[in-house]
This record gives C-alpha cells, structure tokens and sequence, in this order.
C-alpha cells in the first residue's frame, strides 16, 4: 500500500473512533509534533504511538465531544503526505465550538510514519483547551 492510501485509511478509521489503524502506521522512533504553541506541543516532540495515544487523543477526547479531524485533500508527495482538513467538536467545558483548519505533513520510511508536523489554529485550540 502506498503511503497516500495508508492514511487515507487511518481518517477513515479515526473518523469510525478507531486510532488504532494510525498507532499502526508509525515506526518504532516516530517524532510526532504538534504545532508550536498549542496546549499538546508541551510534550513535542512524542515518541511512540503510546506516547501519542495519551499525550494527545486522550487529551483531546478528555477535552472535546464529538471530536472530528475530517479530511478534505491529501497530496501524494511519495515518501511526504500532506492532508488538508478541518478540526471540529464541542468544549466539555462551557459547550464551545471547535473549528479549525490543519494541515498534517507525515514522512514515511520503508513503509512506516517516521515524523508527523500538524499546523493548526493554535490561538482557538488554547482558548479552548484553557
């Protein structure tokens, strides 16, 4: 499987609430790093899909309902994928409104995520997150 259709089937699975598909995508060493300053880049860069499961997802699930990351394009780059979207949910605290652009560049090696880099607008997400 190309690396393109390997995350195309990681949003289908996040978008059934199954990360897992994801967690298997990633090498042992991956470097995950969320954007600079947004509340989850305190941990950047995260080293393992363990690391990633709590560090990020649990904090978003524990911060938001019905949270989405719904993408819109992915740009086959051959080792370097791209994917285009958008952030959505509600604040458990207070029922606001999360909805925000992301970009996400993932590079692969022999198959695998070896660094992921998300953009965002990190002005909402720590308003929300306060």
């Amino acid at each position: 499987m190309s690396p393109v259709d390997t995350i195309k089937d990681a949003y289908a699975a996040l978008g059934r609430s199954d990360p897992s598909v994801l967690f298997g995508t990633f090498d042992p060493a991956v470097a995950w790093n969320e954007p600079e300053g947004m509340p989850l880049a305190d941990r950047n860069p995260y080293r393992s899909a363990q690391a990633v499961g709590e560090g990020v997802l649990g904090r978003v699930v524990a911060a938001f309902d019905n949270f989405t990351a719904v993408p819109t394009t992915f740009i086959d780059g051959g080792d370097h994928v791209v994917v285009l979207g958008r952030f959505g949910g509600t604040t458990k605290n207070g029922g606001q409104t999360l909805d925000a652009p992301f970009c996400h560049v993932y590079r692969f090696s022999e198959g695998k995520v070896v660094t992921f880099q998300g953009f965002t607008d990190t002005g909402q997400w720590t308003k929300l997150m306060r």
